[in-house]
């Protein structure tokens, strides 16, 4: 009677037992993914800790001297510090809005291309800029942009008789370089679950609004958009996750001195203020407000996407 009672008050047992002798090798397939994830996301939150020592690398962890928020006073006392916190903000959110909306847009006119040549040949021509690194296109982009020869100025100056532009080495058109060169590599692979949504549509729908006597565009401003709203909510709720995260990758090569004030990132200050002159304490205090705040708009973003989306993780 006893045996029954404690089968009884464990009914997954038995099943998770033989789940696992039936799938082991898949499971054993996860295993170098889960180690990697341990060793490279994980096991690198110990090193949080440097925030509040005094880190020496030849002292290590356990040697070097505990100073509370000290890197946290320096960090938040920096006279610099809110300007590079509005110009992080500024870079990401508006990264985040064109790139949605030029994606959505591009997504909606591919849809409506009926020539399949055609139309997997401009989704492989705009994927492709998505793969190349922002170091090889640093370079490209300081050869066109060139003030004295660029390709860019020399087409402003010959056809419209402008005056070249200095976009590397103005505050404002170095904003707007990053921005459109963000947009110009990122939007087609972004369209790819515009284009997935898009596909989900119930084509009954489009042959109700057809019988109703809608055109192709009627059809697209009826029914294709008010069915992506939801995954477009769902999307840009969820970046709110990244608003701290302005593209190091793109900046770092791009900017100067002649454009710090209005180009200066948390990472860029990052890397000069902490890396350069290796004082890891303060990287990691850097570091760690960023993990905070992204980690606040995070449950912010979920919430927005379960409240306005009904969308949940489980």
């Amino acid at each position: 009677m006893r045996t029954s009672l404690v089968k009884s008050s464990d009914p997954y047992n038995g099943y998770l037992k033989s789940k696992l002798k039936i799938n082991y090798q898949l499971h054993f397939l996860l295993l170098p993914s889960v180690v990697l994830i341990l060793m490279f996301s994980y096991a690198p939150i110990l090193g949080l800790i440097m925030a509040f020592q005094d880190f020496k690398v030849s002292k290590g962890f356990l040697g070097s001297p505990f100073v509370g928020l000290k890197y946290f006073d320096i960090l938040f006392s920096t006279p610099d510090f809110y300007q590079i916190i509005r110009n992080t903000f500024f870079f990401a959110s508006t990264e985040i809005i064109f790139l949605l909306l030029f994606s959505f847009i591009f997504a909606l006119l591919l849809n409506e291309v009926r020539a399949t040549f055609f139309k997997r040949f401009v989704q492989t021509f705009v994927y492709l800029p998505h793969f190349l690194s922002w170091v090889i296109l640093s370079g490209i982009f300081i050869e066109i942009l060139n003030v004295d020869g660029g390709l860019v100025n020399q087409f402003l100056v010959n056809l419209f008789g402008m005056k070249p532009i200095f976009f590397l080495g103005d505050g404002n058109w170095f904003r707007f370089t990053i921005v459109t060169t963000d947009v110009w590599k990122e939007f087609g692979y972004s369209a790819i679950v515009i284009l997935a949504a898009i596909s989900s549509i119930d084509p009954s729908l489009y042959e109700a609004a057809e019988m109703d006597g809608a055109n192709r565009w009627q059809q697209t401003l009826f029914v294709t958009i008010p069915s992506l709203i939801p995954i477009m909510i769902v999307v840009a709720t969820l970046k709110l996750g990244s608003v701290l995260d302005a593209n190091f990758d793109q900046i770092f090569p791009l900017y100067n001195g002649l454009v710090m004030e209005k180009a200066d990132i948390i990472d860029t200050y990052a890397y000069r203020m902490g890396l350069l002159n290796l004082n890891f304490s303060f990287t990691a205090a850097v570091g760690m407000f960023k993990s905070v705040v992204s980690f606040v708009m995070i449950v912010i973003g979920y919430r927005l996407a379960y409240k306005l989306a009904n969308y949940r993780i489980f």
